[in-house]
C-alpha cells in the first residue's frame, strides 16, 4: 500500500507479513449490523473501515446480520441495510450471512464448554444476579458454579427443549468471579426467551449472547480481523477466551477504534426509532434524520459520505465531529458535479419596460463552470421575469448592490444589464412589481462598451416559461450541539425551525421533469435535489441538501 497506514492498517500489515499471525492468509473482515433499525451515519465509519481495510489489502468483507436478539429484528431493516451498503458502493459478493445461521453450532460449542467444565447452568434470578455481582473489591458469587457437568448438560438440553419459563435458568461461562474486568465474571452466554424469531419462528427458545456468538461466527467464517468500536475493548478478553477455549477452525483478532460522534444529532437507533414512532419526524427517511436513507433523500451522495469517513480518520481517542464537516464534504462534491440552474424561492415580478412586448429569446447559461465539458444551456428571456424579493430595496441600505430605484446597473445572469426605475405596490404598500430598463447592447452580461458594473449579478426566471415548485429548507434536527448531554431529554433539544416549507417558488422550465437521484445548485442559494417520494411532474418538490456557504474551518 502506498497510502499512509492508520493504526488498524498497520496492525493488519504486521499480521500478514512474514512471520505474522496471519502470514500467507487473505485479509478477511466483516460488517455485522443488527437488523433492528436503519443504518445511520454512525454506522458508516465502521462500515467503511471494514470494507476499505479489506479492499486495501486485496481481501474480502462479509455482511452478517446480527439477529441473535429475536425481539428486535425485522426483514424490512435487512433489506434497507443491504440497499444502503450497495448505495455507498460496497459489495459483499456471495458472503451474506445471518448470525442465526449458526444457532446449531453455537449450541454445540456451548455444550463443548460444559463438557470441559468451562460453563454451567445457573438458577440465579436477575435480582440475585445483581446482588451477587460484587464490586471492584468483592468477587462475584454463584452457588451453582460447581454444579456437576452432567447436571448442567441435562438442564441445558431441557432449556433447549422448552421445559422452562423465561429467566428460570441461564448458561454462564466459568472464567473468573474475581476479575477486575466484570465481563469475565462468569458472564451469561445463553438465556431462555420464548419469543418468535424473524427467520426461525419458534424453533429456538434459547438464544446466545452476543459476546459468545460473535467470536464463533467470526471464526466459522474465516474472519482474520474483527474490527469494532471502542465500547467492545473491555469485551476483547472475553472474545479471546471464547476463541481460545473452543475447537473453532480459526482464531480472528479483534481490533477496536473510536466510534463516530457528531454534533447536533443522536447516534442511537433506539433514540432515532423514538423520533419516528412518536411522530417527531416523518419516518426513517426524513431528510433531517442522519440515517443513510434520510441523507440520501436529502441529496447526500455516496462519495461525500465516503470522503467524510476518510477525513475524520481512524483513532482510539474519543472525539466529537462538527456536523459542518459532513456538510463541507457534500458541498465539495456537489460543487464539482451538480448542474447549475436558476430558481427563485421568494418571487416578485420584474418587468423590463423597454423590452418589446410579446418577444421571447434564448440566452446561454453555464451548466457547471467547474466542468469544462458541461457546456451551456438555452434559457428563455422575455419582458416579464421573476427575481428574489430581497434583491430589491426601495430605500437601499449602505453597500446594497442589487435593485433599487436609480441605483447601480445589475447583471441578469447570462442575459442583460438592467437598471431599476421604480416599483408598483398594492393597497397594503407591498411591492408587487419591480420596474427596470435593459441595455440591449449588453446581452450575455458582457457590455459591448466595456463599462464596469458595480451592481450584483442576479438570478432570475422567465415568467412565461418557469414552473412552480415547493421547496423544503432543512436545518439541523437538534438546536443543541450535544442533545444527549446532561440529564435532560434529548427531545427537548429538537430544533423547531429544522424544516421550512416554501410554496409558489419559481424554477427553470428544464426542471419540470426533475426526479431523484439528481443534484442541482440553485444559483446564489444552495444545493437542492428532487424529493424521492413527493416530487412528481405535477407537483415539483425540492429538498435543500446544503447551503452554499461553508461554515467548516478547514
Amino acid at each position: 500500500m502506498d497510502e499512509t497506514k492508520n493504526f488498524i492498517e498497520a496492525y493488519v500489515a504486521e499480521d500478514i507479513a512474514e512471520g505474522g499471525r496471519f502470514a500467507g492468509m487473505q485479509v478477511h473482515t466483516r460488517f455485522p449490523p443488527e437488523p433492528n433499525g436503519y443504518l445511520h451515519i454512525g454506522h458508516c465509519k465502521a462500515l467503511c473501515i471494514n470494507f476499505r481495510t479489506a479492499e486495501r489489502f486485496g481481501g474480502i468483507c462479509n455482511l452478517r446480520m446480527d439477529d441473535t436478539n429475536p425481539t428486535k429484528e425485522d426483514t424490512e431493516y435487512v433489506d434497507a441495510i443491504k440497499e444502503d451498503i450497495h448505495w455507498l458502493g460496497f459489495d459483499w459478493g456471495d458472503r451474506f450471512f445471518y448470525g442465526s445461521d449458526y444457532f446449531e453450532q453455537d449450541y454445540e460449542y456451548a455444550v463443548e464448554l460444559i463438557k470441559k467444565g468451562l460453563a454451567y447452568v445457573c438458577a440465579l434470578t436477575p435480582e440475585q444476579f445483581r446482588d451477587y455481582r460484587g464490586d471492584i473489591n468483592v468477587p462475584a458469587r454463584s452457588p451453582f458454579r460447581d454444579r456437576p457437568i452432567e447436571e448442567s448438560l441435562d438442564l441445558f438440553a431441557r432449556m433447549r427443549n422448552g421445559e422452562f419459563e423465561d429467566g428460570k435458568y441461564t448458561l454462564r461461562a466459568k472464567i473468573d468471579l474475581a476479575s477486575g474486568n466484570f465481563n469475565l465474571r462468569d458472564p451469561v452466554i445463553y438465556r431462555i426467551r420464548h419469543v418468535e424469531h424473524h427467520r426461525h419462528g419458534t424453533e429456538w427458545c434459547i438464544f446466545p449472547m452476543y459476546d459468545f456468538a460473535h467470536p464463533i461466527q467470526d471464526a466459522l467464517e474465516g474472519v482474520t480481523h474483527s474490527l469494532c468500536s471502542l465500547e467492545y475493548e473491555d469485551h476483547r478478553p472475553l472474545y479471546d477466551w471464547v476463541i481460545n477455549n473452543l475447537s473453532v477452525p480459526s482464531k480472528p483478532r479483534q481490533i477496536e477504534f473510536a466510534r463516530l460522534n457528531i454534533t447536533n444529532t443522536v447516534m442511537s437507533k433506539r433514540k432515532l426509532r423514538r423520533l419516528v414512532e412518536d411522530g417527531y419526524v416523518s419516518g426513517w427517511d426524513d431528510p433531517r434524520m442522519t440515517t443513510l436513507c434520510g441523507l440520501r433523500r436529502r441529496g447526500y451522495t455516496p462519495q461525500s459520505i465516503r470522503t467524510f469517513c476518510e477525513r475524520i480518520g481512524v483513532s482510539k481517542v474519543y472525539s466529537v465531529i462538527d456536523y459542518a464537516l459532513l456538510e463541507s464534504c457534500l458541498r465539495d462534491d456537489l460543487n464539482r458535479n451538480a448542474q447549475r440552474v436558476m430558481a427563485v424561492l421568494h418571487p416578485v415580478k420584474l418587468t423590463v419596460t423597454n423590452y418589446p412586448e410579446g418577444k421571447t429569446e434564448t440566452v446561454l447559461v453555464e451548466n457547471n463552470p467547474n466542468d469544462p465539458d458541461a457546456g451551456a444551456r438555452e434559457v428563455s428571456f422575455s419582458r416579464s421575469l421573476y427575481v428574489e424579493t430581497d434583491d430589491f430595496a426601495e430605500i437601499a441600505p449602505p453597500k446594497f448592490k442589487r435593485l433599487t430605484p436609480n441605483g447601480h446597473e445589475c447583471r441578469l445572469k447570462g442575459a442583460y444589464l438592467v437598471r431599476c426605475t421604480g416599483c408598483v405596490k398594492n393597497d397594503d404598500g407591498e411591492v408587487t412589481e419591480i420596474l427596470c430598463e435593459y441595455d440591449p447592447d449588453s446581452r450575455g452580461g458582457d457590455p459591448a462598451d466595456g463599462r464596469k458594473v458595480k451592481g450584483a449579478t442576479l438570478h432570475w426566471v422567465d415568467a412565461g416559461s418557469c414552473v412552480d415548485a415547493e421547496v423544503r429548507l432543512y436545518g439541523n434536527l437538534f438546536s443543541d450541539a450535544e442533545p444527549e448531554g446532561g440529564e435532560r431529554d434529548y427531545i427537548d433539544c429538537l430544533n423547531p425551525d429544522s424544516l421550512q416549507v416554501l410554496t409558489g417558488c419559481k424554477v427553470e422550465a428544464m426542471l419540470a421533469g426533475a426526479k431523484a437521484p439528481a443534484s442541482y445548485q440553485f444559483l446564489r442559494i444552495g444545493y437542492f435535489c428532487p424529493d424521492s417520494k413527493d416530487c412528481t411532474p405535477d407537483h415539483l418538490v425540492f429538498n435543500r441538501s446544503v447551503a452554499l456557504k461553508d461554515s467548516f474551518k478547514k
